[in-house]
Parts: C-alpha cells; sequence; structure tokens
C-alpha cells in the first residue's frame, strides 16, 4: 500500500529541516568569527621600537608608566588592554587627566620608578615607558631584559634620541604622531589610531596658522634646579610647543632632551617669558619664588615684568596632552603680544 505525507507533515519536515540547516550555518558562523578572532591575536606584526623591528602580538596585561605612557594608551581607547600603571611623586593627579575614567578602571601598581619585579609580579606582557625614565640599565629593567623573561616593551620614541645600539631621532610632536600610529599597530586599531593622529594634526596646524609674526619671543623653560638650572633642549616636547605657538627655546640648539645649563647662559639669552615645569612634587608657585629672589634671575626680562607661564607635566612629557599645553601657551603669547 502506498503511503502519501499530509500536506501538514511535509511543513513540519520543511521547518525542521530548515531549523537544523540555520542551527548548522550559525554554529559554523560562530565557529569562524571564534578562529578570526584567535587569529588576530596571535598575528605578528613587525614594528620599530626605536631603530629596532620588532615582532609584537596584542598585549593584553599592560604596564604603563607614568601619564604620558597611559594617555596614549587611552586615547586609543585601549584601556581594557591595560592591567595597572606605575606614577611617580612628579606626575600629578591622574583625576585632571581627561582619561581619569580609563584610569579608574585599572590597577595603580606602583608610586615609586618601575622595576623588573613590579613587572613580572604584574604578569604583564607589554610595558611602555621611556628610555632612561622608565627603562633604565642603572635599575635594572631595560627592553633586552624583558625581552628574555618574554615580556613585550616599547618605548617612546621621542625618548629614543640617546637609545644604545637603536637610536631614533624624530622632532618631538612627529615622535608623538610615531608612537600613537606604532602603538596602532601593535594593537591593531590602526583607523583608531589615524583618526586621533589626524586630529592632534589639524589642532598643531591650526595653532601655527595663527602664530604671532616677527621676531619669535625668547623663551626660557625652567624645569629645575638651582645652583644650576635644568631646561630643555631641541629633542623634548616644550620646544616645539614653543616654536609653534610663535616663541624660541632659547635653548633650541642644544642636541638634547632634558639637560643642565648655567645662569650666564640664561641671563645672556634675556627671555621675556619663562615657562614652569609644573611637578606633582615641586610646584611652580615655588619655582617662581626662587626665580624673583635669586641674583641669577631676578633682573632677567621675563621675571621683571612677570611673564611666566605655566605647563603642567603631562603636557610637557611626551603624550597627547603635549597639544593642550600647546594652545594654552599659544594663547597665552597671543595675549601677550596683542
Amino acid at each position: 500500500m502506498s503511503m502519501t505525507r499530509s500536506p501538514r507533515s511535509m511543513r513540519q519536515h520543511t521547518v525542521l529541516g530548515s531549523a537544523l540547516a540555520a542551527t548548522l550555518l550559525l554554529s559554523g558562523c560562530g565557529a569562524e568569527v571564534e578562529t578570526d578572532a584567535d587569529a588576530k591575536a596571535s598575528k605578528k606584526v613587525t614594528v620599530k621600537r626605536c631603530g629596532e623591528p620588532v615582532e609584537y602580538t596584542i598585549p593584553e596585561r599592560v604596564v604603563a608608566y607614568e601619564g604620558g605612557s597611559a594617555d596614549k594608551l587611552f586615547s586609543l581607547g585601549l584601556a581594557d588592554h591595560v592591567h595597572g600603571y606605575v606614577m611617580p611623586p612628579a606626575n600629578p593627579p591622574v583625576e585632571e587627566s581627561p582619561w581619569a575614567s580609563d584610569y579608574a578602571k585599572v590597577k595603580m601598581l606602583s608610586k615609586d620608578l618601575l622595576n623588573k619585579e613590579l613587572v613580572v609580579e604584574a604578569k604583564s606582557d607589554f610595558v611602555l615607558a621611556g628610555w632612561n625614565s622608565g627603562f633604565k640599565d642603572e635599575r635594572g629593567i631595560t627592553p633586552e631584559i624583558l625581552d628574555k623573561l618574554g615580556i613585550q616593551s616599547f618605548m617612546h620614541t621621542e625618548s629614543c634620541f640617546n637609545y644604545p645600539k637603536y637610536p631614533e631621532k624624530l622632532t618631538p610632536f612627529e615622535a608623538l604622531y610615531s608612537d600613537l600610529d606604532r602603538l596602532g599597530r601593535i594593537f591593531q586599531v590602526e583607523d583608531k589610531a589615524d583618526e586621533v593622529v589626524g586630529g592632534l594634526k589639524k589642532r598643531v596646524e591650526a595653532v601655527r596658522a595663527k602664530a604671532p609674526k616677527g621676531d619669535p619671543v625668547p623663551v626660557f623653560l625652567y624645569d629645575s634646579g638651582t645652583d644650576q638650572p635644568f631646561t630643555a633642549g631641541n629633542q623634548v616636547p616644550p620646544n616645539d610647543i614653543i616654536k609653534t605657538a610663535g616663541g624660541k627655546n632659547v635653548f633650541d640648539g642644544l642636541d638634547q632632551r632634558w639637560t643642565q645649563v648655567n645662569w650666564e647662559a640664561v641671563a645672556k639669552a634675556e627671555p621675556e617669558v619663562i615657562m614652569i615645569l609644573d611637578y606633582g612634587d615641586l610646584p611652580a608657585q615655588k619655582k617662581i619664588d626662587f626665580l624673583k629672589k635669586s641674583p641669577h634671575t631676578k633682573g632677567l626680562p621675563a621675571v621683571k615684568k612677570d611673564n611666566f607661564f605655566i605647563l603642567d607635566y603631562n603636557e610637557g612629557v611626551s603624550g597627547p596632552r603635549n597639544i593642550d599645553g600647546l594652545e594654552k601657551f599659544a594663547k597665552y603669547l597671543g595675549e601677550l603680544k596683542s
């Protein structure tokens, strides 16, 4: 006897078959997405660490040293990759950062200097710092040492000027753009890096276009020091801040980063403006009080006219806040010359 299926049973068979096919299709898609994510995480990219080409995989437990390092990562939307930060006393409170909410999501690991033991204990897979600041031979934490421990690292390009073996020299703003670009490639967020760098460049060009014409105002950056002043050469961000805004760093001719000079050289330069680098543990007002009383400086044009501009620490070290400092200083110079 022949058997025929009712339309209802045929419809049920069709629905069940379609559901099964859809389930298999979705399962297949899920497996494919997971494989793609795994492939991305394990993909190696070669990026320069100073002048040295280094292979990286996407870091997941980053330790950042100082505000400039953390700010670069947070500006790229990478808070989820940051395990914690080390913030020495010189750095102003993180609550003052534009990325304060990101700082709140990660761990404060130390208020001291960076060291190897801290990084190992944190089970970090990536450390971001500068040469001769976070990384230092004398303290036993260098990229080479971390390489041997299987811990990835990256250095601020601005600090590569005097890095042994693999030095690299860019102007400070170009070094900032380079860092954001390179970090974008390491973490595979290239589009975000392009967006951030593009925004910073537009802001810089807007300041440059409005900079006062004529002879640039001579500016002395005062970092610290009483017997001899510590100041900025042409390899650190304040040099680009001063120049772009329409001033001239009186020690622009020094092919150095942060460096020591003498008071005689400062007096000879006759600065019209003194830029004070404001530390968390060495407030700007104390420096101003010293400059007004010291026989070396009380007769300087800038001191007599009370022309002091305060630059926040994180606006002076390599990081996205350099451009905030630039805009503030440009406004100050504009008002001074108007």
